[in-house]
């Protein structure tokens, strides 16, 4: 299985509306988001794509892992995603997001993804991070996410 992290942001008159828009910016808009918390399995290959590949038909039910923060403006907005596979194959993620700047965030994720490598018995290879940040305007609201992709989608009947 390979696992896409795609990114995006987006604005709109309603916090929905700009996670909307950030998804579509990511291609990630169609689907049904089931979010899970963070091991990646053994067998998956993570690869950061910016922008998703067509993962399948609309309204179809799709497994992330998903950063996400919205805000009403003015202000910035940002998300991040780090994860760290292990030698042995299974890996982690962890997310972090807030009214806050990129580097902010980027601290946080490592800092959780820290403590969660110290919980396991895993030997780690190299750690990626992903931020992305936006800024609000007055009378509007913007969003920031990072999303891992798990596969293709699946019929959600």
């Amino acid at each position: 299985m390979t696992i896409r992290v795609a990114w995006g942001t987006g604005a709109g008159p309603t916090e929905m509306a700009a996670y909307d828009a950030a998804l579509a910016d990511a291609n990630l808009h169609n689907y049904n988001l089931v979010t899970v918390s963070s091991v990646i399995p053994a067998d998956a290959d993570v690869e950061a794509v910016g922008t998703a590949p067509d993962l399948g038909p609309a309204g179809n039910r799709l497994t992330v892992v998903q950063a996400h923060a919205n805000a009403a403006g003015p202000g910035q907005v940002s998300a991040g995603l780090a994860w760290a596979e292990s030698e042995d194959g299974p890996g982690l993620f962890y997310e972090a997001a807030g009214e806050t700047d990129s580097e902010t965030v980027a601290k946080r994720v490592r800092a959780g993804l820290d403590a969660g490598r110290d919980l396991r018995d895993w030997a780690f290879t190299a750690e990626t991070t992903r931020t992305v940040s936006t800024d609000a305007t007055p009378g509007e609201y913007a969003a920031a996410v990072v999303v891992a992709a798990y596969g293709e989608s699946e019929p959600v009947l």
